[in-house]
């Protein structure tokens, strides 16, 4: 690995005995939560199981909790490290520039340098895929990337040049993530997001986007990463990655289309795609069992 494996080998930043940074106490895996300072960042992350090491990373405005049910199936043959990305869930805001795709990158490579983990599988959902991709960049070793409903490919049109100006807007003030959280508060409104995605949230998580959405800061953080998310030629420097990369596509994903996975494949050389006919975007969440056969397939692949 040419940045990240330098940065392990650095011991870049720091681990801090701490209790469990995350509330309430019934959050999944709670057990498993570390509080850990690197990069100007103090991390929530959680790492549990044994074996080699998967990074699971999720997408903007969820947390390490939407992991718990896949972390839990794999935990027996897998060191699972599961952290909330900048700002989101119980990690904090960091400077505004570390919630790019280029700043959260650097930033989850100074928290493997912390933790002194190096991952043998790369499973990012969304957005996080993106960010898995650009760490397998950094990657001289062939590490399998497994992308859940990736957001891989930017905005065309109108959209693409409207979007990333909105969200800087909206960014801008403390106003509009007070008043989402405040929205969030009323009856159905978390359900009818969750909804949204094409998946059947399961209750347990449902609980934790309730808790999520009605933070200010955490809305704040999914805002400032939309306005600062530059996804132009990253396909194509995934192109180069020496690792097999698996496209995880949800045929009811109502935020991803499905098809968005077949026109990444047909750019990458060792890429392949997996639709799953039963799922939406949350594919995780409802299928974990799936999920986890897809993870365990591509680490053995990625051994040969």
């Amino acid at each position: 690995m040419n940045g990240l494996l330098v940065a392990l080998d650095m011991g870049v930043g720091k681990q801090r005995a701490a209790s469990p940074p995350c509330d309430p106490a019934d959050w999944p895996l709670r057990e498993y939560s570390r509080a850990v300072s690197a990069g100007g960042i103090d991390w929530h992350v959680q790492v549990l199981g044994h074996g080699p090491v998967a990074l699971l990373l999720h997408g903007t405005g969820a947390s390490s909790h939407s992991f718990a049910p896949l972390a839990r199936l794999l935990a027996e043959e897998m060191t699972l490290v599961v952290p909330d990305l900048p700002g989101h869930g119980f990690t904090r805001a960091p400077d505004p520039a570390a919630l790019s795709l280029k700043g959260m990158t650097s930033a989850i490579i100074g928290l493997l340098a912390a933790l002194g983990q190096r991952p043998a599988l790369l499973v990012g959902h969304s957005a996080g895929a993106a960010v898995a991709l650009e760490l397998a960049g950094c990657c001289a070793d062939a590490v399998p990337v497994v992308s859940l409903n990736g957001a891989l490919l930017p905005f065309d049109g109108l959209a693409g040049r409207l979007f990333a100006p909105l969200a800087r807007s909206l960014a801008r003030t403390g106003l509009v993530p007070r008043l989402v959280a405040r929205r969030a508060r009323r009856e159905g409104v978390v359900e009818r997001i969750a909804a949204g995605t094409g998946s059947r949230v399961p209750p347990e998580s449902l609980a934790c986007y309730r808790h999520l959405v009605r933070r200010p800061a955490h809305v704040a953080a999914a805002l400032g990463m939309m306005a600062r998310w530059n996804l132009s030629g990253l396909v194509d420097r995934a192109a180069a990655c020496p690792g097999a990369i698996t496209l995880v596509a949800g045929e009811k994903d109502r935020m991803v289309p499905a098809a968005d996975a077949a026109r990444v494949a047909a750019r990458l050389p060792r890429a392949r795609v997996v639709r799953l006919a039963d799922c939406g975007h949350l594919a995780h969440e409802e299928r974990p069992d799936a999920i986890a056969a897809i993870c365990r397939a591509a680490l053995l692949a990625g051994d040969r």
